[in-house]
């Protein structure tokens, strides 16, 4: 099993301004069927998996012209995690998936409708699909032996955007948990380096998720009755160019203390009480 990444420059809002892209090169799905069968060339049946081509780079021209691709896959579809399907997918004549019951989405995002779909459990050419949404309603992790290609769960430095509409924190958390718990030899993530500590990682993220819930939790109690407000009381950082982003990741902290019975969300009206 081999993993091949590549970094693609691409409009972000990582601070690495690049995504991710994958090259999974591993058993075929179907090996384990034709070795029961006794197929002696089972053993030497490989397929390539395209994870999240960001965007056309020279490098992952040649990768996927000289060693083929079978598949092409995305953690999720955003913007800055699909711009290359189409045409990867077009020149290499590659299966096309996305996450079964989120086809729309996805071919909204990437211009190319899927040809197959999976769910949790399963496999993607040599690759078996996790649920992990959280960042976005629609992603998934890709486990490669004792390895995962997580995405936007997990990064190495700094932390992870949930941000609502779409953002839910309670699934996001789970989705650490769940990374934790399996605690792989390696996490390939959508922006910067291998993280080789995951449990370490993991566990740095959960915990800044649940300060930050407390902070929001401490404004509203403290009488901020909307997401500027919460905003203005719980972040103590320079928020220039990125106050929006804060704001949307506010509202959906205010939605899961709201879910866990802690605060009363008006949405429509975007105030927000302590109970």
């Amino acid at each position: 099993m081999h993993v091949d990444q590549f970094s693609v420059p691409v409009d972000t809002r990582a601070p690495t301004g690049q995504t991710n892209a994958y090259v999974v090169v591993g058993p075929a799905a179907d090996r384990d069927r034709h070795s029961a069968a006794g197929d002696a060339d089972s053993a030497a049946e490989t397929e390539t998996l395209l994870v999240d081509p960001a965007a056309r780079t020279d490098t992952l021209d040649t990768v996927v012209r000289e060693k083929g691709v079978d598949h092409v896959a995305v953690t999720h579809a955003h913007p800055d995690h699909v711009g290359a399907v189409a045409d990867y997918a077009r020149e290499s004549g590659a299966t096309v998936w996305a996450r079964r019951g989120r086809e729309d989405r996805f071919r909204d995002a990437a211009g190319v409708a899927p040809d197959r779909t999976f769910a949790e459990g399963d496999r993607v050419g040599p690759a078996t699909v996790l649920d992990t949404p959280g960042h976005a309603p629609d992603h998934v992790c890709f486990a490669v032996a004792n390895r995962i290609l997580c995405g936007d769960v997990a990064v190495a430095d700094g932390s992870v955007a949930v941000a609502a509409p779409e953002g839910r924190l309670r699934a996001y958390l789970t989705a650490l948990r769940r990374l934790h718990a399996r605690n792989p030899a390696a996490l390939y993530p959508g922006h910067g380096p291998r993280i080789d500590d995951a449990q370490v990682t993991c566990a740095r993220l959960i915990r800044h998720r649940l300060d930050r819930e407390a902070s929001v939790l401490d404004a509203v109690r403290a009488g901020a009755t909307d997401p500027d407000a919460v905003v203005d009381a719980a972040y103590d950082a320079d928020l220039t160019g990125v106050r929006n982003l804060a704001r949307a990741t506010a509202v959906a902290h205010i939605e899961k203390l709201a879910w866990d019975g802690l605060v009363e969300w008006d949405a429509a009206a975007e105030r927000v009480t302590p109970r």
